[in-house]
């Protein structure tokens, strides 16, 4: 039975039209990432009619947030490239010891933010606001999402093991699962329904704990049930010091790419600030919002990986390169319909976040939406190729790419533009920052494809 589903799996990846594959892989994980972006937003509507307090505390703690997610979907990404890659080099073995190591990894970076949960919440939420009823709810949120992060950390591997098999419907169905517990659970312990008292932004972290420990019960069943090629067998394991390389080597970049982004997070906070809680704010709803857009695009990304690094593997170079551009088309037409959204309707998309009418979180998030917008088409193109470069184990340059774009030009220009101009000038340094990268990504391919991709 294992043997005929690698054979079918070979010769989907192998063989299948990529204008059927890509779609095929992607769409279920797109999916489940559209659903994992809505339930972020949903999160935070609760939230913020909860309290304007309790929206900028959380806003104030994401920065923390996504740095974990940022460890667990960056070794879920060299988990998957490095399976992908042994599969496409037929050695089954090797594919299932990078699953084992994968998942002792996870469990690592778990811990590491058990330490983080009980010990820094409250001296993180000190540096990012003098505000004491803001500290108060941060700390309350911070502790209770990274002590009991272990559901993100496990659920998170054993969702890349199944799309590094091609098997994204279980993906999918885990990551489902996951975001509908948390968004029945959400407005129950946010505002004390069912007879239950109300725990606001403590609420809001258990919610999403418990939906994330639900994703990583199911992901795990479903990987030891229907990905027979992974089943996962403990009998003397010992973690391999060669496979957890392989994986840090590409994993590695890729959450110091995604911890970037909370470091920018907290830079532009910072920045924002003397503007008053409102600009803070409204940075928080833009990052929610965008998720709607972007995660679509990262989901397509997740699918691609497999897909390139088995034909890389296997040395498929018309297929690598007709992966790219089926992607290349699905991202961009994802971007502009996000696009066209924030355009047309950022009124709408603010005003889910206000208590009551149009205010200054409306205000000032209208011209946000409209300036950082630009900039979407431009990132469908760097996405997709900092993904090509993971799956072919060259993770560093998605690395360089990221750093260039949020630490060395979108910081600065941030800042330039806020002493220049002022808040509304500060948006404006997405799409400055996103032409530099879009160069960046180009000449990287370039040299990508003249030393690997083109001699296969």
């Amino acid at each position: 039975m294992q043997k005929e589903n690698q054979q079918e799996r070979s010769r989907m990846l192998g063989e299948m039209p990529m204008a059927r594959l890509v779609p095929k892989v992607s769409v279920p994980i797109m999916i489940s990432m559209l659903v994992q972006a809505l339930y972020n937003i949903v999160d935070s509507i609760f939230v913020a009619q909860y309290s304007q307090d309790a929206l900028t505390a959380v806003s104030l703690a994401y920065p923390i947030q996504m740095l974990m997610v940022a460890l667990s979907t960056g070794l879920g990404t060299g988990i998957n490239s490095l399976i992908s890659r042994r599969l496409g080099e037929k050695n089954p073995r090797e594919a299932r010891l990078a699953a084992k190591n994968g998942l002792f990894l996870e469990v690592c970076g778990w811990l590491l933010f058990v330490v983080v949960g009980l010990f820094l919440s409250r001296p993180l939420m000190n540096m990012f606001t003098p505000d004491a009823t803001l500290r108060d709810l941060g700390t309350t949120y911070l502790t209770i999402v990274c002590t009991f992060s272990g559901g993100l950390f496990l659920s998170i591997c054993f969702e890349r093991m199944m799309q590094a098999t091609g098997n994204t419907v279980a993906s999918m169905i885990t990551q489902l699962a996951g975001a509908v517990v948390n968004i029945i659970l959400d407005p129950i312990l946010i505002f004390g329904w069912l007879g239950l008292p109300a725990l606001g932004v403590a609420g809001a972290a258990l919610a999403t704990v418990i939906g994330q420990v639900s994703g990583m019960t199911l992901g795990f069943v479903l990987n030891q049930r229907k990905n027979a090629e992974l089943h996962l067998r403990w009998n003397h394991f010992r973690p391999d010091g060669r496979i957890l390389a392989g994986i840090v080597a590409v994993g590695l970049p890729s959450t110091v790419m995604s911890s970037i982004g909370s470091v920018l997070n907290v830079c532009m906070n910072m920045i924002l600030i003397k503007y008053g809680n409102a600009a803070v704010s409204v940075l928080g709803v833009y990052f929610k919002l965008q998720s709607f857009v972007f995660m679509p695009v990262f989901g397509l990304s997740n699918g691609l990986v497999p897909i390139v690094g088995y034909n890389y593997g296997a040395r498929h170079k018309k297929r690598v390169y007709e992966a790219i551009k089926v992607a290349l088309v699905l991202a961009g037409v994802i971007m502009l319909l996000g696009t066209v959204l924030f355009m047309v309707m950022p009124d709408t998309l603010m005003g889910l976040f206000e208590t009551g009418e149009a205010s200054e979180l409306t205000e000032i998030g209208r011209v946000a939406l409209r300036v950082i917008s630009l900039s979407f088409l431009m990132a469908a193109v760097g996405i997709t190729l900092s993904t090509v470069f993971q799956a072919v184990g060259k993770g560093l340059y998605s690395l360089l790419m990221s750093v260039c774009r949020q630490l060395a030009v979108l910081l600065p220009a941030a800042w330039i533009l806020s002493e220049v101009g002022g808040l509304n000038a500060i948006w404006w340094a997405f799409p400055v920052a996103e032409v530099v990268s879009l160069a960046l990504a180009l000449g990287l391919y370039h040299k990508c494809n003249r030393d690997m991709i083109s001699r296969l």
